[in-house]
């Protein structure tokens, strides 16, 4: 549709909290890339990955090793954030990049800064937890997909609340959710996999449940939600 400003920018601008979220992942990428292709830190090549694998990602050892104990030493409980930063490789950062920029743009055109981060560290934080709790693979979680799929939850409820004011099957809403799960279903059962489907899908079902509360009319609800609760 024509647009008389003629000031109005070509292309609608991203949310500032969109593009640092997206900017953090690419520039960690982009480090890694520049270093295997030996144009800095010569002398490392893999082993940067790998090391900020190990410093970062999420450990279901180390958090099972922290439970048993009873200590939760700063620099382990902090994996449970940093891990969305680490990915395998190009194409599997490129593709959380892109789910952000395409998502979370949608997301945060709707809700406030602090929502979307809330949604998207939270949901970074209960699927690795989850993750560690009930799939017990002893192996490290990287990537932002955990994240990402909290977004997603986002989108889902956004969507879900807009149809159902209009009269329409706010199931519809699912599609996207369904759509991935089945194309991550059958990548699994091809290709093999880990337990991160139930990090993934606990993300969604974060980000759907606290943009209930931080989405349009959130305070209300949780206001209603609060003196039910009094109440019981």
């Amino acid at each position: 549709m024509y647009n008389p400003d003629l000031n109005a920018p070509p292309v609608n601008p991203l949310p500032w909290v969109v593009i640092v979220l997206s900017v953090g992942i690419a520039g960690i990428e982009m480090m890694f890339q520049a270093t295997e292709a030996g144009l800095i830190a010569k002398g490392q090549r893999i082993g940067l990955r790998l090391d900020a694998a190990g410093t970062f990602a999420f450990s279901d050892q180390i958090f099972d090793r922290m439970r048993a104990l009873g200590v939760y030493p700063p620099e382990h409980v902090l994996r449970c954030l940093s891990y969305v930063f680490i990915h395998r490789g190009f194409m599997h950062a490129l593709f959380a990049v892109v789910f952000i920029l395409a998502i979370g743009k949608f997301v945060a055109e709707i809700l406030q800064p602090a929502a979307v981060l809330a949604v998207f560290f939270t949901s970074a934080v209960i699927g690795a937890v989850l993750y560690s709790l009930f799939i017990n693979e002893n192996t490290i979680l990287i990537g932002a997909y955990p994240a990402v799929y909290g977004l997603i939850g986002a989108f889902t409820w956004l969507r879900f609340n807009d149809l159902k004011k209009i009269g329409e099957n706010g199931l519809q809403a699912f599609n996207l959710i369904l759509f991935l799960m089945i194309i991550s279903l059958v990548y699994k059962l091809l290709f093999g996999g880990t337990g991160e489907w139930f990090a993934e899908l606990t993300g969604f079902c974060t980000g759907f449940l606290l943009s209930v509360f931080v989405g349009p009319g959130g305070k209300e609800r949780l206001r209603a939600f609060l003196q039910k609760a009094r109440k019981r």
